[in-house]
């Protein structure tokens, strides 16, 4: 009887080329299928890296808003302060004109008491002046 060895003969761990050839496509394919997976693994990496980007971008918009919002409350309230202000001052001056004129509504009178008839000449003059303006 034949040996083991004769009916088959010691195998090589290196492939024939027949077999490198049957086996070319399957491992091209393996490969074509591995290269697949990791362009569409960096797809949805970029497309994470892209949501969380335009979640930052949204955030940071939101976050400017509130500053600016915060920026023109303290605007408003301190343009309503000096409205308030500039009110209360002219309004004192408003007074203090007011009473100028009552001193000086209160010393013609005053003076036209103490001379009616100077007050009254004065009057003829002044209607006179005005008259001869106003031709």
């Amino acid at each position: 009887m034949a040996s083991t060895t004769d009916m088959a003969p010691t195998r090589s761990t290196t492939a024939t080329p027949a077999r490198r050839a049957a086996n070319g496509p399957r491992r091209a394919a393996a490969r074509t299928t591995a290269a697949a997976r990791a362009a569409a693994s960096r797809e949805d990496d970029l497309s994470a890296q892209v949501q969380q980007l335009q979640d930052d971008l949204k955030s940071i918009a939101s976050t400017l808003a509130s500053l600016a919002e915060g920026k023109v409350n303290d605007a408003q309230s301190m343009a309503k302060r000096e409205v308030k202000n500039v009110a209360k001052a002219g309004q004192h001056v408003l007074e203090d004109a007011q009473d100028e004129f009552g001193q000086l509504e209160k010393q013609i009178k005053d003076t036209i008491r103490e001379k009616p008839l100077t007050a009254v000449a004065g009057a003829i003059a002044l209607g006179f002046v005005l008259a001869v303006v106003s031709r």
